[in-house]
């Protein structure tokens, strides 16, 4: 997970959730329960074994924190174990989410959040720094080798959008 390995106040928590919406939820809500600063980092994992499900972790900044946040969970009943379940989490919560509203240029995500860089689909190259984003208020990157990576797709005019939408369809939402 980056530069929230680095602390090693890490911690997954298995709620038993399958769906990636009610893991962002869940996550919000225990941020709030929990008073997590603004440095604090949480993600979701897809885990893939015999009972396939969705994972978060917590990346704390001191050891009080994480323990009084893992005690915490413990008694409202979740699954707690130490550290992270793997390197590449979705980032949920983050250094700066909270600013990355409405449309801005890359460079001013860059700027504003703990992303370390955008990949644009089908293209080699990153982004230009005057490359407007349209967050759709939705920004989940990724930890790709240490980094948080944010996935853009093309739009309408020249600007980028998250690949992954605030409200999915449903597979098979139509039958």
């Amino acid at each position: 997970m980056g530069p929230a390995l680095v602390t090693p106040y890490t911690l997954t928590i298995d709620p038993g959730l399958r769906d990636l919406r009610a893991a962002d939820h869940l996550l919000r809500t225990l941020a709030a329960e929990l008073a997590l600063p603004e440095d604090a980092f949480g993600c979701t994992h897809l885990v893939r074994d015999g009972r396939p499900r969705v994972v978060l972790s917590l990346a704390l900044p001191a050891e009080p924190l994480h323990r009084t946040a893992a005690e915490r969970l413990a008694g409202l009943g979740h699954a707690v174990s130490p550290g992270v379940p793997d390197r590449v989490g979705r980032a949920v919560l983050y250094p700066g989410a909270a600013s990355l509203t409405g449309t801005l240029t890359v460079a001013d995500l860059l700027s504003r959040s703990a992303i370390g860089r955008v990949a644009v689909l089908g293209t080699p190259k990153p982004p230009g720094p005057a490359t407007p984003l349209a967050t759709r208020d939705h920004v989940r990157p990724q930890w790709q080798d240490g980094t948080l990576v944010l996935t853009a797709m093309p739009a309408a005019g020249g600007t980028l959008v998250p690949f992954e939408v605030p409200d999915p369809t449903p597979c098979c939402a139509d039958h």
